[in-house]
């Protein structure tokens, strides 16, 4: 086997490459791919037919039908039909403006509370007068993302408030360990990965009970050839659900045989590199990464109400 010294340095090019569409955590995207905080809260955002947006009939329909389908893309559980008892709402609303036809989306809470605005892309007033399907199918489009945004910003100031949240304590992550590592690795790997990745807002416990998010390492060795391995650790996080939260990938060809038989100080490196990517994945998936959005001012006047003179 090769000096420690070595190894040492091989474990540093180890830490650079991702495979697929996995985050490339040490190349300057920890956690890059963690899934969207989920919005919103709850379990659907109900988008009717504006009856208030300058639009003809069968446009108003197409046009709620559109921004669902926008949404949808952006992860956001949507779905074109009135609001039902406990759902959440959005509402358009239209107004001319110089540009053209600017479309306004607002969000509503289930005790009908308004909780955020936020405005689209100006339309030419003659496509959006006439319900023109690719002019309000490009509008929708621009609009996920926003919508996707302010959701998320909705969601993390209910969050904010709430003292139990993950953005108001540490995440409890259950560790399972690692396998597949060759001589020494999982216990080497799992070692230092429990010290690594505790921080003030990430603890470690030892059982599923009450745990935020779960990790577990698996390690994979191929024998390419007679001088080469192909040595590829993947650490999966998957949240209370089951659902999985993101992976950070690491991986290298090394020469053959190097951690046969003890990892040292190679498994220190790597664990401390990882740890960051995980982390990152758990930022992400807790709301601490997103900016809350206050509710709107007492007296603020709802989309399609002229203010009081």
């Amino acid at each position: 086997m090769r000096p420690l010294a070595t190894c040492l340095g091989m474990a540093g090019l180890l830490l650079l490459a991702a495979c697929g569409d996995l985050p490339h955590p040490f190349a300057g995207d920890p956690g890059g791919i963690g899934p969207r905080l989920a919005v919103p809260p709850p379990t659907r955002l109900a988008v009717p037919s504006p009856d208030a947006a300058m639009l003809p009939a069968s446009g108003a329909t197409l046009f709620a039908a559109d921004i669902a389908q926008s949404l949808l893309a952006q992860e956001v559980p949507a779905v074109q039909q009135p609001a039902r008892p406990g759902d959440w709402r959005l509402q358009i609303a239209a107004s001319r403006q110089p540009g053209g036809v600017v479309p306004s989306y607002s969000v509503f809470g289930p005790g009908n509370d308004l909780r955020g605005t936020v405005q689209g892309a100006p339309v030419t007033t003659a496509a959006w007068a006439a319900g023109n399907a690719q002019a309000l199918a490009a509008a929708a489009s621009e609009a996920g993302p926003k919508l996707a945004d302010l959701l998320t910003g909705i969601q993390a100031a209910q969050m904010q408030s709430d003292p139990h949240s993950l953005m108001n304590r540490p995440a409890k992550v259950y560790f399972t360990g690692v396998t597949g590592a060759p001589g020494d690795g999982d216990l080497s790997l799992a070692r230092q990965m429990a010290v690594s990745l505790p921080d003030g807002g990430n603890v470690i416990q030892n059982t599923a009970r009450g745990a935020d998010f779960t990790l577990r390492g698996v390690v994979t060795v191929k024998h390419l050839d007679a001088r080469t391995d192909h040595v590829e650790i993947v650490w999966t996080v998957t949240g209370a659900t089951g659902a999985e939260a993101g992976k950070v990938a690491q991986l290298n060809d090394i020469p053959a045989h190097t951690l046969d038989a003890y990892w040292g100080d190679v498994a220190v490196v790597v664990a401390r590199e990882a740890a960051g990517g995980v982390r990152q994945v758990i930022t992400n998936n807790s709301g601490r990464a997103h900016k809350p959005i206050p509710p709107p001012k007492a007296g603020t006047p709802r989309p399609g109400t002229l203010p009081k003179a």
